[in-house]
């Protein structure tokens, strides 16, 4: 079973910045493309915050462009999110995502979610 785990999360005041995490972990051989974060704040939809690609195209949601960078480490199975100049409005669960396979199925997986909560 392979399975992905966050880290970074906490409470931040607008302005500041953020790390958050995440490792792709199993017992199984596997191999992953696409990685990304996602993040769900009260009461809205779960929504794209940034993706990458195993070759390291990148792709932004139109209200963290130019704040947020996403980066990934393929040898590692690490994606991980820099945060800056945060706002209250960031503030959500954020879950890290990927997309791959074993040597007998294909894999989308998602992490737990991590709280982010940038005070005003």
């Amino acid at each position: 079973q392979v399975q992905l785990v966050e880290s970074g999360g906490g409470l931040v005041q607008a302005g500041g910045s953020l790390r958050l995490s995440c490792a792709a972990s199993g017992r199984s051989a596997f191999s992953l493309n696409g990685m990304g974060w996602y993040r769900q704040a009260p009461g809205k939809q779960r929504e794209l915050v940034a993706s990458i690609t195993r070759g390291g195209s990148t792709n932004y949601g139109d209200s963290v462009k130019g704040r947020f960078t996403i980066s990934r480490d393929n040898a590692k199975n690490t994606v991980s999110l820099q945060m800056n100049s945060l706002k209250p409005e960031d503030t959500a669960v954020y879950y890290c995502n990927a997309d791959g396979a074993t040597m007998i199925k294909r894999l989308d997986l998602w992490g737990q979610g991590t709280l982010v909560t940038v005070s005003s």
